[in-house]
């Protein structure tokens, strides 16, 4: 009887997690809902305001798929599962196109969840230590835009031409001999207490109760700042008309006003 239970436990299981993975093809009848892969914060609650406030007055149906980390959202959108994706920025997209062979087609940015140098044990930058171990994001991407984060903020300089994927051999100078520690960037915020400092991409920030604008020893600017996350779908659906209308939706003053009154500074909505 035991033995049942389990294997009928486990099945119920495995039918969550399909569902939950959104395993069904998304619809391209223009009439049927618009299935989006998001993270949860902030991408998951703007995108459920708009579901819940304008979608319908619009006549946009949506469906929300949810996914924790970075990796699942694209692969998602290359099989199929959903129509358009809400989590990224155009340097990472290309990391992904290089990795995978896919081609994607950035619509428009929305958001940008900036940057932000964090520490349990420091409360400036200029007070790290020498031979402090920081930690960043493992993604070529981010860690890239870890590091120029550091360098506008005068702990280190990159080499002259370095890319948006720069890597610690792409350093310069680095005065206080800091050791860098890369991590996934769901994991960045439970390492604050083994590490100095960790730099921490926004969402992952404010699902850990850090505020970019309070709590950040550092954190990105928005002018000019080209890694604002935005709707990403196939190139073939570019124009699918759904795809079009949430982006309207997304750039609309409910939205921005929903995000300053929300977020406070702490996501910023792109220009």
């Amino acid at each position: 009887m035991l033995r049942k239970i389990t294997i009928a436990l486990a099945s119920v299981g495995l039918i969550a997690g399909l569902a939950a993975c959104g395993s069904s093809e998304a619809s391209d009848d223009p009439d049927a809902p618009l299935k989006v892969a998001v993270n949860p914060v902030p991408h998951g609650d703007i995108l459920k305001y708009v579901k819940d406030n304008l979608a319908a007055k619009a006549g946009l149906k949506l469906d929300i798929v949810t996914f924790d980390d970075y990796q699942q959202p694209n692969t998602a959108l290359k099989e199929k599962q959903v129509t358009a994706n809400y989590f990224q920025h155009v340097p990472f997209m290309e990391e992904y196109e290089k990795k995978s062979g896919a081609k994607l087609t950035f619509v428009a940015p929305v958001h940008l969840e900036p940057l932000g140098v964090y520490s349990s044990k420091v409360k400036s930058l200029q007070a790290i230590p020498q031979n402090a171990t920081v930690a960043v994001p493992n993604d070529p991407a981010n860690e890239g835009r870890s590091l120029k984060l550091l360098a506008d903020n005068g702990l280190l300089t990159l080499k002259p031409g370095a890319p948006t994927s720069a890597t610690e051999k792409d350093i310069a100078t680095n005065p206080k001999h800091l050791k860098f520690k890369p991590l996934k960037a769901a994991q960045l915020p439970r390492s604050l207490d083994d590490v100095d400092a960790a730099v921490i991409n926004g969402n992952y920030a404010l699902e850990a109760n850090l505020s970019p604008a309070k709590d950040a020893l550092a954190a990105e600017k928005a002018e000019g700042n080209p890694y604002a996350n935005g709707i990403v779908t196939l190139p073939e659906n570019a124009d699918d008309p759904r795809v079009k209308k949430l982006v309207q939706l997304l750039r609309g003053p409910e939205v921005r006003k929903y995000v300053q009154d929300k977020y406070k500074g702490s996501v910023l909505m792109a220009s």
